[in-house]
């Protein structure tokens, strides 16, 4: 029995040995393979395609394991990188642009630790590898955006204020000193009615000023201020921001990185991403939808001939089916949709999206289906994609250009049978592959601007795995020398603080591999090492307190008292000053500098529990045991 309160025993035994059942997986790496994906949403590899990807490797003599269904991909594990760099080059030059063949990292956790949720900490961009996107968003095509809106917003202005005008446009000039002029030009058809109009827009729209001209006879000019146009821009930029963040979420990226960079670029980083092609595809597209009533009175022969009757448009039907003429007035679009979810329809067992609107969308739902029951509805869908093209210019530099297409179709037509409100389905889709994308769209937000990706990099795990060899042989040769620091300058109590670092530093990685969505970067591993130097700070405070109780004439139990009793205050002052210092780094920071603050402020949190509460349980085995208080310290 010792002096030591039994609990506190008991708890350092129940942390250490939770934690350490959870940094177990940790142990266990990674293996190297490729993993092989359709080019097609949904699409899988046929049985025909592993066979010929195995014998592939099997000519090229290259060891690897019998593959595995991941989902609608396949995976191969290999022996090394470079065993894995030459079987993704050669099943890419096998299968063409038909299938994605990515790096990845396979798992070889055992099973009976993947059954209580135990897994290696996430790893970062810089650790594991994957993509970097970095993202131009088009803040001039918002602007545009904006003051096309404002036109309508202008004309219901002066309607109700009784004022007549001939023309409400767009503007667009550029000043002597390079700077671009945007705003608004407006001809009244009464010369009175000049000024009041002038007075009146100014008045409800603060975003412009009055540009006084000598043609204000007929013509009112009204300048968007520079506060306008960077309130634009910025709504543009975070709006696009939050839209991609929502999409990344839900491709299943393990701590995505979203951040804006810069008046109007996102940086995009997704570590462990498996399928590149996948997340281009989902980030470069804008797709939305517009429901808008049937021009069903002009007949499937008007719109055979291609020519639109007036108010209305002409467009395809998905896959080829005869072409439909719409309304150009939508009913609704994207923008009021609230929430898509992906399902099935229970008669047919088709696909489906199911569609919920906010309360504006759902109210102009409600009125214009209630006075067309019986007519036919088409839904249409819009899509914009951005296609990245790498091509050598005259110098021979290598560029970037940008392709972008939209697309409309319908893809569904339906006779409106009764009053809709906020909650529909739409069907005629051809995949749940295609309505989950759909749904995933969107839900995700629509798009401020339309945006444009500048840079493409993918980083292989190779590089990830020397990093973590770099940063691992850091920690264990500042690990070593303080070891033999502790070991050597206090003797049995410094053996003692070096089994409670070595405790902390599997605590800290059970820790990290416990709390879900904890990354460990480059950064992170940084902290750790600080965290190892600083881990002893407190045990030498407590080592030189008993120190100096020894030289006072306290015996030695009265010492190791007194030691830790002083050093306590003294430990928690300097730990908090840390921890504050760390969380302001995770709430300003941004990406690297929030990894490092993560392990920081773990690191701190352990290091206090086991420089407290490990050291003393330990010391007080040694000599704490009733009936046999020592003469003397080793310290």
């Amino acid at each position: 029995m010792t002096r030591y309160p039994r609990w506190k025993f008991y708890l350092l035994m129940a942390v250490f040995f939770v934690c350490g059942l959870y940094a177990l997986p940790n142990l266990y790496p990674d293996v190297p393979a490729i993993q092989i994906t359709s080019a097609d949403a949904g699409g899988e590899v046929s049985a025909n395609t592993q066979a010929r990807v195995l014998q592939t490797l099997d000519d090229a003599e290259l060891a690897h394991g019998e593959g595995e269904i991941i989902g609608t991909s396949w995976l191969v594990r290999l022996d090394s990188n470079e065993a894995q760099l030459r079987a993704k080059e050669m099943a890419e030059k096998m299968l063409g642009a038909n299938y994605v063949v990515a790096l990845n990292l396979a798992p070889t956790t055992p099973d009976w630790l993947r059954s209580i949720g135990a897994s290696p900490m996430n790893l970062g961009l810089d650790l594991r590898g994957g993509v970097h996107f970095l993202i131009q968003v088009d803040v001039n095509a918002a602007i545009e955006s904006r003051l096309e809106a404002w036109t309508g917003e202008v004309k219901l202005l002066l309607k109700d204020a009784g004022i007549r005008y001939r023309d409400v446009e767009v503007t667009e000039r550029t000043r002597p000193d390079g700077e671009v002029e945007r705003g608004l030009k407006i001809t009244v058809a009464e010369e009175a009615s000049a000024e009041d109009a002038a007075t009146l827009i100014t008045s409800k729209l603060n975003e412009f000023s009055f540009k006084d001209t000598d043609d204000l006879v007929e013509t009112v000019e009204l300048i968007l201020t520079p506060q306008a146009i960077k309130s634009i821009q910025d709504y543009a930029v975070d709006q696009n921001r939050t839209s991609l963040n929502n999409r990344v979420n839900e491709l299943g990226v393990g701590e995505p990185v979203v951040q804006r960079e810069g008046a109007d670029r996102i940086v995009v980083q997704l570590p462990g991403i498996q399928d590149a092609a996948q997340a281009r595809r989902i980030l470069g597209r804008t797709a939305t939808l517009e429901f808008r009533l049937v021009a069903h009175e002009f007949g499937a022969g008007r719109a055979a001939t291609g020519i639109a009757p007036p108010g209305t448009e002409i467009f395809p039907f998905k896959g080829g089916g005869r072409p439909v003429i719409l309304r150009k007035q939508a009913i609704v679009t994207g923008d009021e949709v609230t929430n898509a979810q992906m399902g099935f329809d229970a008669q047919s067992g088709t696909p489906e999206v199911n569609i919920t609107l906010d309360g504006t969308g759902a109210r102009q739902m409600q009125r214009i289906t209630g006075k067309n029951v019986g007519n036919p509805m088409g839904v249409l869908f819009v899509e914009t994609k951005t296609e990245v093209e790498r091509y050598v210019d005259e110098d021979g530099a290598r560029q970037i250009r940008n392709n972008t297409t939209t697309e409309k179709y319908v893809i569904n037509v339906a006779t409106i049978q009764d009053t809709l409100g906020s909650r529909f389905r739409i069907t005629g889709l051809d995949s749940p592959a295609e309505a989950a994308e759909l749904a995933l769209l969107l839900r995700s937000g629509s798009l401020a601007a339309p945006m444009f990706i500048i840079e493409e990099r993918t980083i292989g795990p190779s590089l990830g795995a020397d990093n973590i060899k770099a940063g691992f042989n850091s920690m264990m040769l500042g690990m070593a020398l303080v070891l033999a620091f502790m070991a050597i300058w206090y003797k049995v109590f410094g053996l003692v603080a070096n089994i409670a670092l070595l405790g902390n530093l599997v605590i800290i990685v059970g820790v990290m591999s416990l709390i879900p969505g904890a990354t460990l970067t480059l950064p992170g591993i940084a902290g750790i090492v600080l965290t190892v130097g600083m881990a002893v700070d407190a045990n030498v405070l407590i080592f030189e307190q008993i120190k100096q109780s020894l030289k006072n004439g306290l015996t030695p139990l009265q010492a190791i008292d007194a030691g830790f009793e002083r050093a306590f205050s003294t430990i928690v002052d300097a730990n908090i000053t840390t921890i504050i210092a760390a969380v302001i780094l995770f709430a300003a920071g941004t990406g690297t500098v929030q990894g490092f603050a993560v392990t920081l402020f773990i690191g701190i949190l352990t290091s206090m529990f086991t420089a407290i509460v490990g050291t003393r349980s330990i010391i007080e085995l040694i000599y704490g045991r009733a009936g046999r208080a020592p003469s003397k310290l080793s310290i």
